[in-house]
């Protein structure tokens, strides 16, 4: 961890106050996004995300987090400590203008942090209002203290406790339970948090502690993204033998680039800005597509193949085909934009990613001639299957429907024309079409059944996808398709004819492989849809249990067991077991699967953008062992939520 030339005066007059909090407490959703299963976890990341700042700033290297059996969560690090000093412009200590006003931080100082992470300011002060007690504790020129909070508000002003030789902050807080929906932590999710932040901090330890189970884990990576590349590419064959690595920087911006290219044809990149995943990219990928593009034509350019006869056309798409690289910036004052605040807006970050991987790239590969060869070949390969592709594709733009005339024939729409009213099912199979089309309310509900398993677009080359008649007839009648921008393709979402996509199958392993087929092309091809909440599964009963005229559905085997404890056993009670959704009548697929009033889906989203594209590669992929050993592993828990 390097250490910025930033003033080491961090004290009370580097904390700026911008506003106050109580209306974190009224809308907490607008703060941390929801106050579910995400927001919960948000805050955690917000106190680490402090923690990490002062690591950036080279002034801690170790963080403690712990989650307790009663619900509090205790994050330590051995950083410089809170200031406790009084401010200036408050009256108050510095620590309380920091935990109790929003915006007030050493972030809005340039001589403290010279980069930072955080939800753009709002930090721990959010956490502090949305928890129903919090203690925190700084370890600060040689002494300690204290201070409580009670939603939000101190119960005191900060007290010295005595003296230590320690060096830090720690938080130990509980979050308030009449906001949030639970306050039961996940421990794969931290777990996940703090392997991707030891990655991209190369060189800081992060332990973390779950009491209720008695678990211990640290986490720690001395090449950083070198190796973090590595394990997003395991189940995938390498074209060449290293990774490429390039780190500069200029005008305080740190570049840091881990990059290698692989026998698929999919291209892998994930930025980051401060520690903050960029899922919406920004530009510094910008600069990083340009970069990258520039220097391979340079030696694409001399190639026979593309002057002959047959001239093959190069774009941008060819040069990242097999490409996975992770791009980490650590920008001073990052502006965001985009739906999700994760798109990066800095202008000059981009031609400063530019200028750093087209020097460094230039360099490797006129020193490595032998892996250079290797990705012109692969570039020229992707060129060629992408001309393939380009017919297939135009095909799918000509059908992308304006009218009802030319949608697919197996297609049975529905009768309002206002998308967010509307839904589609995809049926597995003509059998079940039939049923759901029967059952269905034809005002809102569209079905379209589709052939047996559809392609596997995990292994298949792009032009076999579009080729595909099944995935022809989705993406028609869907109203979605794949367009050219300025040398990039675009997922075009605004002709979307349907709010809700729901995909229907079989409750059996059959039903399960198809779903996952469907959402491997959805995760590929389609992953806007996912991300903006447009994808779900239905979920049909697995039991039809009868006792006279009375029947009941069950949707597992516990709910089967209840069902018969309170019919007062198996005697005189028929069982049926639905192995296909063809077994089921009209109405009771309309009853249990398609009703809005007693149905359940199941929203798909991602948690995790890179677990989940590990998981595709996984279950999808060609590698065998790799699929036994996860299946092997998470068969006791499966669910095909991504």
């Amino acid at each position: 961890m390097s250490k910025h030339n930033t003033t080491k005066n961090y004290t009370a007059d580097s904390i700026q106050s911008l506003e106050g909090i109580e209306h974190i407490r009224l809308r907490p959703s607008m703060y941390i996004g929801d106050v579910g299963i995400r927001g919960l976890h948000h805050l955690v990341y917000e106190v680490i995300d402090n923690s990490v700042d002062e690591a950036l700033a080279g002034f801690c290297n170790k963080i403690w987090v712990t989650i307790h059996k009663n619900g509090f969560i205790t994050i330590l690090d051995n950083g410089r400590g809170i200031p406790i000093d009084i401010h200036k412009k408050e009256g108050k200590s510095a620590l309380e203008v920091v935990m109790t006003k929003i915006g007030a931080g050493g972030k809005f100082d340039k001589n403290s942090y010279k980069v930072s992470g955080g939800l753009h300011g709002v930090g721990i002060s959010c956490v502090n209002a949305l928890s129903e007690k919090l203690i925190v504790t700084i370890y600060r020129n040689r002494k300690i203290y204290q201070q409580e909070y009670l939603k939000g508000k101190a119960l005191y002003s900060v007290k010295c406790l005595g003296k230590t030789n320690m060096q830090g902050t720690k938080i130990h807080y509980l979050v308030d339970p009449s906001i949030f929906q639970t306050i039961t932590y996940n421990y794969e999710i931290i777990v996940n948090r703090l392997k991707e932040l030891a990655f991209l901090n190369k060189g800081l330890y992060l332990f973390l502690k779950d009491e209720r189970e008695n678990i211990k884990e640290h986490f720690f990576s001395k090449n950083g993204l070198k190796e973090y590349l590595t394990i997003l590419d395991k189940n995938q064959e390498s074209l060449t033998k290293n990774v490429i690595f390039i780190e500069g920087e200029k005008d305080n911006t740190i570049v840091e680039v881990a990059m290698q290219y692989n026998t698929s044809f999919k291209e892998k990149i994930y930025s980051y800005v401060n520690n903050i995943n960029t899922y919406e990219g920004g530009t510094h990928l910008s600069g990083f597509r340009r970069a990258l593009t520039r220097t391979l034509k340079k030696y694409t350019d001399g190639y026979g193949i593309l002057s002959n006869k047959d001239k093959v056309e190069l774009t941008g798409d060819d040069f990242r085909e097999g490409i996975t690289a992770i791009i980490s910036v650590r920008v001073m004052e990052p502006q965001f934009e985009g739906q999700t605040k994760t798109k990066l807006s800095n202008h000059e970050v981009g031609g400063i990613v530019d200028k750093i991987v087209g020097e460094m790239l230039n360099s490797y590969l006129e020193e490595h001639p032998s892996d250079r060869k290797k990705i012109i070949d692969k570039v020229i390969l992707a060129a060629k299957a992408r001309q393939a592709a380009r017919k297939a594709r135009e095909f799918i733009q000509k059908r992308n429907p304006i009218n009802n005339s030319i949608l697919p024939g197996k297609l049975a729409d529905c009768s309002f024309n206002n998308p967010e009213n509307c839904e589609i099912y995809l049926v597995e199979g003509d059998s079940a079409g039939g049923t759901a089309k029967q059952g269905r309310d034809r005002n809102f509900q569209a079905v379209l059944p589709l052939r047996g398993k559809i392609l596997n677009v995990e292994k298949a080359m792009q032009y076999k996808i579009f080729e595909n008649e099944e995935i022809k007839n989705i993406f028609a009648s869907l109203g979605v398709s794949i367009e050219t921008e300025e040398d990039q393709e675009i997922f075009n979402v605004k002709k979307l004819r349907y709010n809700k996509i729901i995909i229907m199958t079989d409750a059996d392993i059959d039903g399960s492989h198809i779903s996952t087929l469907i959402l491997t092309l959805f995760f590929r091809y389609m992953k806007p849809l996912i991300e903006k909440g447009h994808i779900y599964i239905a979920t049909p009963p697995l039991y039809l249990i009868r006792k006279g005229n009375h029947s009941q559905y069950a949707w597992n085997d516990e709910e089967r067991e209840n069902i018969l404890n309170q019919l007062g056993g198996r005697k005189s009670v028929n069982i049926q077991r639905y192995k296909g959704l063809g077994e089921m009548n009209a109405e009771q697929l309309w009853e249990t699967t398609m009703n809005p009033k007693n149905r359940t889906l199941r929203k798909v989203n991602i948690e995790n953008d890179s677990e989940a594209d590990k998981i595709f590669s996984i279950l999808m992929g060609d590698e065998v062992p790799p699929r036994r050993n996860f299946i092997e592993k998470n068969a006791i828990h499966a669910k095909i939520d991504v």
